[in-house]
C-alpha cells in the first residue's frame, strides 16, 4: 500500500511519525513518500525537500515566501498525479497542504486524508465546506471537532491528541532538576516564548519585562527558559537583556527533552506563547499564563474574524476559562505580570481544568498514532467497499 504524506511543522512531524509507525504496525506492506521532518524520516522515507521550508505562520509572514511555496505546491501535486498513491495524507499546514490536495483531487481519484481539523470553531467557519470539496476524511485532535467536519460533508474521527502519549516527568525528576540548578523550595517560573523566529522576536521583550516586574515581589525566584532548537541562538540573544538572568535549556548545547519535562514538572507557574505548549503544561499539571501577539497586519485581520472568547486550548477543551491569557493588544508586560502574580498566589483553579483536558484528549487510552492509523485504514477500506458495491449495482 502506497501513502504520500506531507507535514510542514515540527508538530506535524510528530503526528506524522506516530501515524506512520501505527500504519506500519497494521499494514507491514506500507510504503511512504512525501515531505516530513526527522521523526517521519526515521519511519522510512526520504523527504523530497526540507520540511522547514513550509514552517511559516501568519498572513504577513507567508507573503514574502508565496512564490516559493506556490512552486512547491505544484511540485508535490505533480509528483502525486504522475504516480498516484493509494492515499494522500496531509498534516496540518492547511495553506500548503490543502492546496496540494485540491490539485490532486482535480486530476485523480486518490483518497485524501487531512490530519488536524481546521479551527473553524475559532475563525473562518467556511473553511470546512471548502475543504470538503477535496478532502475525504479528517483526523481530529479535539473531541468537539467531528460534528463540525461531518456537517460539512467529510468523514471525521477524533483520534486523541498526541500530548497524552508523551512522557511526563515525575516528582523525583522535578526534585533532581531543582537540585541540579541549585533551586530551593521557592517559586520556579518557566518562560516559553515560542518556537518560531517571528513570535520569539515579538514576545521576548514583553516576557522579560513582565518577569522583571514579578521579580520585584519574588526576587529569588529563578526563571527557566526551555529553548526550541531552531530559535535557541535567538532566544539566548534576546534574553541577555532581560532584567532577570534566566537558566536556558538549550538543546543545541546538550539539554535534553527529559530535562525540559523535568523543568515543566518543577515549575510553579509558566508564561507561555499560545499553542500546544499549554497542553504540555497541562499534562504536567503546571499552572500557566498565556500571552501572544502577531504581526500587526495578521493581528488586525484575525482579531476581526475570531469566533471564540479564548484561544487557549486548555480553556477550550475543559470548557472553562481558568487560564489567564493576554492576546494581541492585551499582550502587555504589566498585565502579564499581574496574571503571573495571581496564579502564583493561588493556582488551584487551574488544576481541575487541566485534568479534565487531559482526560478528554484521550489520556489512558490507545496511543493517538495507532488510533489514527486504525481510523485511516478503516475509512479507506470502507471507501473501497462502497466503490465496489456501487460498481456492481451499476452493472446490475
Amino acid at each position: 500500500m502506497k501513502v504520500f504524506i506531507i507535514a510542514g511543522e515540527q508538530s506535524g512531524d510528530k503526528l506524522g511519525g506516530a501515524l506512520m509507525a501505527g500504519l506500519k504496525s497494521l499494514r507491514p506492506d506500507m510504503t511512504f513518500d512525501g515531505v516530513g521532518g526527522p521523526l517521519m524520516q526515521a519511519e522510512g522515507f526520504v523527504s523530497r525537500f526540507p520540511m522547514d521550508e513550509l514552517s511559516v505562520m501568519g498572513l504577513a509572514e507567508i507573503l514574502p515566501k508565496y512564490r516559493a511555496l506556490k512552486a512547491r505546491i505544484r511540485q508535490m501535486a505533480d509528483a502525486i498525479i504522475s504516480n498516484p498513491p493509494d492515499l494522500l495524507i496531509t498534516i496540518d499546514s492547511p495553506d500548503f497542504c490543502l492546496r496540494v490536495a485540491k490539485l490532486v483531487k482535480a486530476a485523480t481519484s486518490v483518497r485524501t486524508v487531512h490530519y488536524v481539523a481546521p479551527t473553524v470553531w475559532a475563525w473562518r467557519p467556511g473553511r470546512a465546506a471548502k475543504m470538503a470539496r477535496h478532502i475525504d476524511h479528517v483526523l481530529a485532535l479535539f473531541p468537539f471537532e467531528p460534528p463540525l467536519m461531518r456537517a460539512a460533508g467529510m468523514a471525521c474521527d477524533f483520534v486523541g491528541h498526541p500530548v497524552v502519549a508523551e512522557p511526563v516527568a515525575s516528582a523525583d525528576d522535578a526534585a533532581a532538576f531543582r537540585q541540579t540548578y541549585n533551586i530551593g523550595e521557592g517559586p520556579l517560573i518557566l518562560a516559553l516564548p515560542g518556537s518560531r523566529r517571528g513570535e520569539v522576536s515579538r514576545l521576548a521583550e514583553r516576557f522579560g519585562a513582565a518577569l522583571g516586574q514579578v521579580a520585584q515581589q519574588y526576587p529569588t525566584a529563578p526563571v527557566v527558559v526551555p529553548c526550541a532548537a531552531p530559535v535557541a541562538a535567538l532566544v539566548r540573544e534576546l534574553t541577555s537583556t532581560w532584567p532577570v538572568r534566566p537558566i536556558l535549556l538549550d538543546p543545541t548545547a546538550g539539554s535534553t527533552s527529559a530535562e525540559k519535562r523535568a523543568a515543566f514538572k518543577a515549575a510553579d507557574v509558566a508564561l507561555a506563547a499560545s499553542g500546544t505548549v499549554s497542553l504540555e503544561l497541562a499534562a504536567h499539571a503546571t499552572p500557566m499564563v498565556i500571552a501572544y501577539d502577531m504581526a500587526p497586519i495578521s493581528r488586525f485581520i484575525i482579531s476581526r474574524m475570531l469566533r471564540v472568547d479564548t484561544v487557549t486550548l486548555v480553556n477550550l477543551v475543559s470548557e472553562t476559562r481558568t487560564i489567564p491569557e493576554y492576546i494581541g493588544k492585551a499582550c502587555e508586560s504589566a498585565a502579564i505580570a499581574d496574571g503571573l502574580l495571581g496564579v502564583l498566589a493561588d493556582p488551584t483553579a487551574q488544576l481541575a481544568a487541566m485534568s479534565t483536558t487531559m482526560d478528554r484528549l484521550g489520556r489512558g487510552g490507545e496511543a493517538p498514532g495507532l488510533r489514527a492509523a486504525r481510523a485511516v485504514l478503516a475509512s479507506y477500506e470502507a471507501a473501497i467497499k462502497d466503490h465496489q458495491t456501487n460498481g456492481q449495482n451499476a452493472k446490475a
